[in-house]
């Protein structure tokens, strides 16, 4: 049996020749230093082992797209549960889905041999264009995208009730801040593992373990339609908007941002979407009530 990354144990590189896109790995110049980066991968690594152990589980599903953000949590994982005890879901949309982001996912599941599965998620897609609201709304371009990372999280989670696993969730913290999210879909999860990393820190994390450079280059994009990316969504680059998040979380506000130099604009689209989604990230609120006993 293959085992787990221990504490202070440099994480070891994905085999570059094992990969389907065979390509010799290279490691990219960062501003995080490398002790830095070594205390956030056995922090991480150290938590999902604390985290299983708690809740008495070994094993973990994780929902793969191809992407870096799913590609350093699988990578995680494996290193901290070892291989034997992580199976890895490829959920893509036949027709949307680009190809080298599904050979991506099954190659990099190779090369970490874990238990891959690849459900596209097409099938499940046809019923809700039946609904009899489906022509109605002005909204259902965004309900169709949200159904598609709905239909994601029930797999995974039908995966997890059938085989006794946790979920693990892929978001990151210039997403979760953003809430660049479908609630109760990419977002529901039992373990956020990189949820406290920004976009940048993800892309040198993922460097700093040996994903390839192919993953780690591509455009983020969580393909929910043709042509789709992040950033374009998003309005910005992450390297535009992780500095804002880094400001905004030591207490910064709005002139303060604007007075270092930041786009009025961009600060603004920044702060309201903050304000917009933040019921993303919350417990759902209850009504209070007084009763009289």
């Amino acid at each position: 049996m293959r085992k787990a990354v221990l504490s202070h144990q440099k994480p070891q590189k994905v085999c570059a020749h094992r990969l389907i896109y065979n390509q010799v790995l290279t490691r990219q110049t960062t501003t995080m230093e490398t002790e830095q980066l070594q205390s956030i991968y056995e922090q991480l690594t150290k938590g999902i082992k604390k985290y299983f152990k708690k809740a008495q589980i070994e094993r973990a599903v994780i929902g793969v797209s191809g992407g870096v953000d799913s590609s350093l949590t699988l990578k995680l994982a494996v290193d901290a549960l070892g291989a034997e005890n992580v199976t890895a879901i490829s959920m893509p949309e036949t027709g949307i889905s680009s190809q080298i982001n599904i050979d991506h996912a099954k190659g990099l599941c190779e090369a970490l041999n874990v238990t891959f599965f690849s459900q596209p998620i097409n099938i499940f897609l046809k019923d809700f264009q039946n609904v009899p609201w489906h022509e109605n709304s002005d909204q259902n371009k965004l309900a169709a995208q949200n159904t598609k990372a709905r239909i994601r999280a029930v797999l995974l989670y039908h995966y997890a009730n059938s085989e006794g696993a946790l979920v693990l969730g892929t978001s990151n913290k210039s997403e979760t801040l953003l809430g660049y999210g479908t609630k109760y879909g990419d977002l529901a999860a039992d373990l956020e593992v990189i949820g406290e990393l920004y976009k940048d820190q993800v892309f040198a994390l993922a460097d700093y373990v040996g994903l390839p450079r192919e993953i780690i280059e591509k455009p983020p994009t969580a393909e929910l339609y043709e042509g789709q990316t992040d950033e374009s969504e998003l309005g910005a680059s992450y390297a535009q908007l992780d500095p804002i998040l880094k400001h905004i979380e030591k207490g910064l506000g709005e002139n303060e941002l604007i007075d270092r130099g930041i786009n009025p604009v961009l600060v603004h689209a920044v702060l309201a979407r903050i304000k917009k989604n933040k019921h993303k990230t919350a417990m759902p609120p209850t009504i209070k009530l007084k009763i009289n006993d």
